[in-house]
């Protein structure tokens, strides 16, 4: 699908681990990072992924940014090769928070990239870049964000009568083996394309589907995915763009299914952090793998801007 740096996305990055404390969640925890094969000089962005995904997904931004930047993206906590705590048995939401992912990314920041960094972020990784920026406005110089999730399921955005659906329906999957049988609908080669397809509007490829899929089938995976889908509570965006200091520029495909760009536009827009909101024509929700040319000259553009 994607309009340039094709092949596996896995060739166009180098792995590293590293151990994150956070005894919040229970401890230690492994996670998984990504770097370009030769950093490159200028200032520092991080990438966080969206829903489902893990850092191969931004493999094509990583590895096409690193000529004027340090460039690094992060598995976060239960998802790629990150460790999985399960959720089972504490309180629902408790690990699998934008407050937890929050803490991941300055904690990264501080630890791994050790200067401020620039954030780009896809879809939920939206909320949790401006999870960060709120927390500690002092790591995050600015963050880009592409098709932010609009948090529809939130329980303040849910109508009054819909609420007790929505939650019963979230108990039922969490909690008995419907949810498990769903998810092994999904997590096939072919329902895994489909989401994809119908997200980017267009066929995807194979590499892209195996990215998102074997981290899917490793034990723990399902309780995170069942845990995340039972998540509306926590910050909404609109709330985190009136609270950070650093200025923010977002970047919406225009063919997204699943947040639609009209919402995106009046939700965001006249924010006052935001200094621009971008259509990409064509698009769909992943636009940093789907034309990841385009998104990293937006990218380099907003850095140049700020820096």
């Amino acid at each position: 699908a994607s309009r340039t740096l094709g092949g596996r996305r896995g060739e166009l990055v180098v792995d590293g681990s590293w151990t994150w404390n956070d005894p919040a969640t229970g401890g230690e925890h492994r996670v998984r990072y990504v770097t370009p094969h030769e950093q490159g000089r200028g200032p520092p962005v991080v990438s966080i992924h969206g829903f489902g995904a893990n850092s191969l997904h931004m493999a094509r931004n990583v590895a096409g940014l690193s000529a004027d930047h340090r460039a690094y993206a992060f598995d976060k906590l239960g998802y790629g090769g990150s460790s999985k705590p399960s959720p089972r048995g504490r309180e629902v939401n408790s690990i699998y928070n934008f407050d937890t992912w929050g803490r991941q990314t300055t904690s990264f920041i501080e630890e791994v990239v050790r200067e401020p960094a620039f954030l780009l972020c896809n879809s939920i990784g939206g909320v949790t870049g401006l999870s960060a920026a709120a927390a500690r406005p002092d790591l995050v110089r600015g963050v880009v964000v592409l098709n932010m999730s609009l948090r529809m399921l939130h329980v303040s955005k849910q109508p009054r009568w819909q609420r007790p659906l929505v939650s019963a329906l979230q108990y039922t999957l969490r909690e008995t083996n419907v949810g498990k049988a769903f998810f092994s609908q999904v997590a096939t080669p072919q329902g895994v394309s489909n989401a994809l397809s119908q997200a980017y509007g267009e066929r995807v490829d194979d590499d892209l589907v195996d990215v998102i899929l074997k981290p899917g089938l490793e034990e723990g995976a399902v309780s995170v995915f069942l845990d995340f889908i039972s998540y509306s509570g926590g910050p909404l965006p609109e709330d985190l763009l009136d609270q950070v200091k650093c200025p923010v520029r977002i970047g919406w495909g225009t063919e997204d299914p699943w947040e639609p760009v009209e919402l995106g536009r009046q939700a965001f827009a006249s924010r006052p952090t935001v200094d621009g909101f971008v259509e990409f024509p064509g698009l769909g929700h992943c636009p940093q793998d789907q034309d990841p040319e385009t998104v990293n000259s937006f990218v380099r553009e907003f850095v140049r801007d700020h820096a």
